[in-house]
This record gives C-alpha cells, structure tokens and sequence, in this order.
C-alpha cells in the first residue's frame, strides 16, 4: 500500500509554507540553510544571508500529530469533540454500522483518484473534520496497491485527531514507542486551514461544518469536493423518540458553490438493527443530537435496549472551477 503524509502545509499563523525539519515543522522564513542552498554561490557576488530563525515552528507529538490550531483560532479551551464523545464513535464506527458510507466515499475517491492520475504522483486527499479518522483508513485499506495516495485529517479536536494517530500507527505495525502514522494528522481549524493554496486533490467533508471558501482554496482546478449530507430520514426512528416533534425537512437541493460546479449526487440509504443500550448510547454520543435534546429525550433513548434504525445520506461532489 502506497500512502503516504500530506506534505504541503501551511503556517496556521502567517500561511507560509511550512517545511520538515527532523521532528519540527517550521515556517520556510525560518528554515536552517542545507549544504545543498549555498552550494551553487556565486563567489563574485555578496554572499546570501543566513536565514533568521523562524517565530512560528510546530512539533510533531510523540503519537504522531502536529497541533496547527493557535489559541487565536480557538473559541475554548477545549474545542471540538470531547474524550467521551471521541471514543463513543470509535466504538460505533468500529462496529461497522456505517462501513457502507465508508465504502461509498472510498469508490468516489478512488474514482477520482484514476480520472486525475499522474504516474508516479500521489493523489492527495484531505479529512477536513476527520474525527478519529475512520473513513481516511478505509479510504488507505480501499486503495491496496491500485494508486498511491498522501492523506491528511485535519479536526478542531484534539482528543479526534490524538485517536486517529493512534489508530493509523497501529494500521501500519509500528512498534507503541516509535509511533509513526502513515498519514498526516493535524489539529486545525477548517475555518483556517493550514494547507498551501491548490495543493489538494479531494476534500472530504463528512457530517461536518463546511468553509466553501477555504475548500475553494486549497483544492487544484478540476479537484473534487466530497459533501457527506444527513438525508431526510436519517437516524429518524431515534430522532422520533428523542425529540417532542421533529422540524419539517429542508429542501435537498444545494446551492451550487462559489468556486465550484456540481458533478454527481449519490443517495444511500439502508437499515440497522442496534441491539444492545451502549450502541444506542454510543450513536446519540457521537451526534448532535446529544446536545439539543432535552434531559427527558436522552432518558428515553437511553432506556432502550435495541433499535431499528434508517441511514440516509447524500453524497454531493463538487469540482473545483478550473
């Protein structure tokens, strides 16, 4: 399997590029000059001047992520997914209760990924709101030997994205104290996306808050923007029990993008039977849902012992303008 880290990152502080340096991230102002940078001086001109070391550098933590959120962008201490919420959806998605989105998405991609392909060039796809990054190793297992990719998740989550890298470093048999993931993971912000101007091939935007503008940016002319949309029916059944009366539904139609044309829409739907209160906990847990219902809603979701539920979804992709 070909995957590799996303490598074109930007600093989150002033949008430089930011280059490796050993286990830092550093803004391109302030990269240490190789052997290689003043090799080729011209001895009858004035030497160049050594770069100023850099104001903005970013480590790579142990686990294998790098934290591209400053507090600038934050609006808490702690934003994003909590702990407990993290790890309820790994618990739900683990159980392959939405393997059929995650197999939907990968063919999208991977679909993609062919029509664009340029030998020897990873196709490069960012999970801009990965969560604990289910759906990119899906993606990474989908793709085999066919096409090699460079994968980032990005989420505002700190918790999310410590999981993910976790997960990714167990994936690819790396030893617990040399965790490398075999993609990039990042804290950040999809309003501020720490990613250089059309790097990108495909954005994946799963259940999460969209920044059209920003997905705009960063993605190549003619790269794709995949929108996973809750349809109509979706998680009805809990939302029935949870909620008083439910809000009529908003019209499927999308507006169509600045920047952006429209190139398919995929409707999938399919039932499940959670047996058992801790998926059904777990379900509510990794939703919006958890927050918007009232103390009496949550009680009965969680005095039920099993559920039959629907899974609706959209699967909108959009084209970058050339």
């Amino acid at each position: 399997m070909s995957i590799t880290p996303f490598q074109s990152l930007a600093c989150p502080l002033d949008g430089e590029p930011l280059y490796l340096e050993g286990s830092t991230w550093r803004c391109s102002a302030g990269r240490s000059p190789s052997k290689h940078d003043f090799s080729k001086h011209d001895p009858s001109k004035p030497s160049p001047s050594k770069p100023s070391p850099s104001k903005h550098s970013f480590d790579i933590a142990k686990k294998g992520y790098v934290n591209l959120l400053p507090v600038q962008q934050k609006r808490s201490s702690d934003p994003g997914d909590s702990k407990a919420m993290v790890a309820a959806r790994q618990r739900f998605l683990d159980a392959g209760y939405y393997r059929p989105i995650a197999d939907a998405v990968s063919r999208a991609v991977l679909s993609q990924a062919k029509r664009q392909s340029i030998r020897d060039t990873p196709f490069s796809c960012l999970d801009a709101g990965c969560g604990e990054g289910y759906y990119l190793r899906q993606l990474a297992s989908a793709a085999q030997d066919a096409l090699p990719l460079a994968l980032m998740g990005l989420d505002i989550s700190k918790w999310a994205v410590l999981a993910a890298a976790k997960q990714d470093s167990r994936r690819g048999g790396q030893q617990e104290h040399s965790q490398t993931p075999q993609s990039q993971w990042v804290v950040g912000s999809n309003a501020h996306l720490p990613v250089q101007s059309q790097t990108l091939d495909s954005v994946l935007c799963m259940f999460g808050f969209p920044v059209m503008g920003e997905f705009a940016r960063v993605l190549k002319p003619g790269g794709m923007l995949l929108q996973i949309e809750a349809g109509p029916s979706h998680l009805r059944e809990l939302r029935e029990i949870i909620y008083p009366t439910l809000k009529p539904e908003r019209s499927s139609e999308s507006k169509v993008p600045e920047g952006f044309i429209h190139h398919h829409t995929e409707r999938l739907c399919y039932s499940l039977a959670l047996e058992g209160a801790e998926d059904i906990s777990d379900l509510l847990a990794m939703t919006p849902h958890l927050y918007r219902a009232s103390a009496e809603g949550r009680a009965r979701a969680g005095a039920l012992e099993a559920l039959s539920i629907t899974v609706e979804v959209r699967l909108v992709q959009w084209l970058r303008s050339e």
